[in-house]
């Protein structure tokens, strides 16, 4: 009889229901609590243990990303061959996967990401050293390289918005296009004072917050400003600490942990709450979730800023679904994140999932992914249901030891042979 460790699902809780539904992404953390229990039923479904059928040469420094049916390995440079820094295109079609292209890469440094957008493929990373980021643009048909610029791009809309974090002074945050690097506009600000509010399409609206005068929010599409308002009110200058969150500029005070609420289309205020050492916020299903430096979650009304419940285990929420949220502790263990459903009204502990590696994803389609080690070189892939209460099981990576990408078709995780094992999704 196969045994397939799923976590422990609490006797009072509710059986998940057998309909698929659209689910909401969080952010994911860490966590030290083990809680084993075998569901034999679920194990009987479980599909056969599959090995790697293609595989992808990478040395222990290189890095793995995945774009559509493209993966496309980072290669550090090889000085016994005289070779320096590649990234090498490969196409996983039904067969062993193809090389496309390979291509010298300027310089030295480490890829954070690699993504493919409007026939050009995006690499940003930092440089050699560790003390500057950069992105790249190459041409996804030929690997030739079509731009450089300092900084990190984000995806915006049809184009790119570029930050430079490591520029104190003044720097305009500038849009860019994909094809070659040419500013499209640019809007004052410099990382310390714009944040950037994302969406399904990446960012979506820049707030510009000076530390006098007024705070400004623009389109990041067209480069419009939509609203400008002074929130200090008269106080002298200072430099303010800021979150975006749930369509809210929220606005951290020195003094006894205050948080004031500012509407992000009108600058209108909303409320203002005693929240001390507030470290981040999120949305949470209908809530909005505001993480403690410290551990532990307030559960807030964003109409009001009322709290609604709160629980000192949680450090973040990575989805929303069914009235319920899947929620991650704050304490880090070396296997991976402790995760657990609650209830989104009254933070009331469904289900306790145990212990599972987060799958970091180059595209997101709504769905969550985690891995946990099994014996034998192999790996559990499950997705994450919070409305199911519990993983469903999706494949047994025979060969895999870690370090898993995914994207919306494929898996990549490292492999026993010392590279890169690619597995598709079922």
């Amino acid at each position: 009889m196969t045994v397939i460790d799923l976590g422990e699902l609490r006797d009072d809780a509710p059986p998940g229901p057998a309909g698929r539904r659209p689910r909401a992404a969080g952010r994911p953390f860490r966590s030290a609590v083990v809680l084993l229990v075998a569901l034999v039923t679920l194990a009987a479904a479980a599909p056969p243990a599959r090995p790697a059928a293609r595989t992808l040469a990478g040395g222990p420094a290189a890095a793995a990303f995945v774009s559509g049916d493209r993966v496309y390995v980072v290669q550090p440079p090889d000085p016994q061959r005289g070779v320096g820094r590649q990234l090498v295109a490969y196409r996983a079609g039904d067969g062993p996967p193809r090389t496309l292209w390979r291509t010298l890469l300027p310089g030295a440094g480490v890829a954070t990401s690699v993504w493919e957008q409007d026939g050009t493929v995006l690499l940003v990373g930092r440089t050699a050293g560790d003390t500057a980021w950069e992105t790249l643009g190459f041409d996804a048909r030929t690997g030739r390289v079509s731009w450089l610029q300092p900084g990190v791009g984000f995806p915006a809309g049809g184009a790119l918005l570029m930050q430079v974090p490591e520029v104190s002074g003044r720097q305009a945050i500038r849009r860019v296009a994909v094809s070659d690097g040419r500013t499209l506009w640019s809007v004052p600000g410099t990382p310390d004072n714009v944040e950037l509010s994302f969406g399904p399409s990446g960012v979506e609206r820049l707030v510009h917050l000076p530390a006098a005068g007024e705070t400004a929010v623009y389109d990041a599409v067209s480069g419009t400003r939509l609203v400008a308002r002074d929130l200090a009110g008269g106080d002298r200058p200072t430099r303010r600490r800021t979150l975006l969150a749930a369509g809210m500029l929220l606005v951290i005070g020195d003094d006894v942990g205050t948080v004031t609420a500012y509407d992000l289309d009108t600058l209108q205020r909303r409320w203002t709450a005693v929240l001390p050492l507030v470290g981040y916020a999120e949305r949470c299903g209908s809530l909005l979730c505001a993480n403690r430096l410290t551990g532990g979650t307030w559960a807030l009304d964003p109409a009001t800023g009322a709290v609604r419940w709160t629980d000192d285990r949680w450090a973040g929420t990575l989805a929303a679904a069914g009235g319920r949220l899947l929620v991650a502790a704050g304490d880090a263990a070396a296997t991976g994140t402790a995760l657990a459903v609650v209830e989104e009204a009254t933070g009331r502990l469904v289900a306790d999932l145990g212990v599972w590696e987060v799958v970091p994803q180059d595209e997101f389609d709504g769905r969550l992914f985690a891995v946990r080690r099994i014996r034998n070189s192999r790996l559990l892939l499950v997705e994450l249901d919070p409305a199911g209460s519990r993983p469903e099981v999706r494949e047994v990576l025979v060969g895999a030891v870690g370090d898993c990408r995914m994207g919306a078709e494929l898996v990549v995780c490292r492999h026993t042979n010392g590279g890169f094992g690619l597995w598709r999704l079922p």
